[in-house]
């Protein structure tokens, strides 16, 4: 997500046009709590309301819904973490992913394409 609204326009454009059919549809998309965090910690430090003021557009589309760090996906994360080595958000987000059911995890890391649980598309 901060490549979607921090990257330059070679970087933004492949993950808006993967991202497109999903825009306006409810409910289509699902990401951690743990993703507003980490997009919003860089420009809250630098007093960058421009692209806070992006972000909270983003994380209030109607078609975003922030899961909560459960119990349950702390649980799958710890699994998912000792058994691929994958450091610790991201593997809350993809447990995350596999906790909601999700069809599709999107990423921009290639570590996290070992894991099989859910399909994992690295853009």
């Amino acid at each position: 997500m901060i490549r979607l609204v921090e990257g330059d326009a070679a970087t933004r454009a492949p993950l808006a046009a993967r991202l497109a059919p999903c825009l306006g549809v409810p409910g289509s998309l699902v990401t951690s709590r743990l993703t507003r965090l980490e997009c919003r910690s860089k420009p809250l430090r630098a007093g960058d309301l421009a692209t806070l003021t992006q972000f909270d557009v983003f994380f209030a589309g109607v078609e975003l819904i922030l899961a909560e760090v459960s119990p349950a996906v702390i649980e799958r994360a710890t699994e998912l973490r000792a058994r691929h080595n994958l450091k610790t958000p991201d593997a809350i987000h993809y447990a995350t992913a596999v906790v909601v059911g999700a069809t599709l995890f999107l990423t921009g890391d290639r570590a996290l394409a070992r894991c099989s649980e859910v399909p994992v598309e690295v853009l």
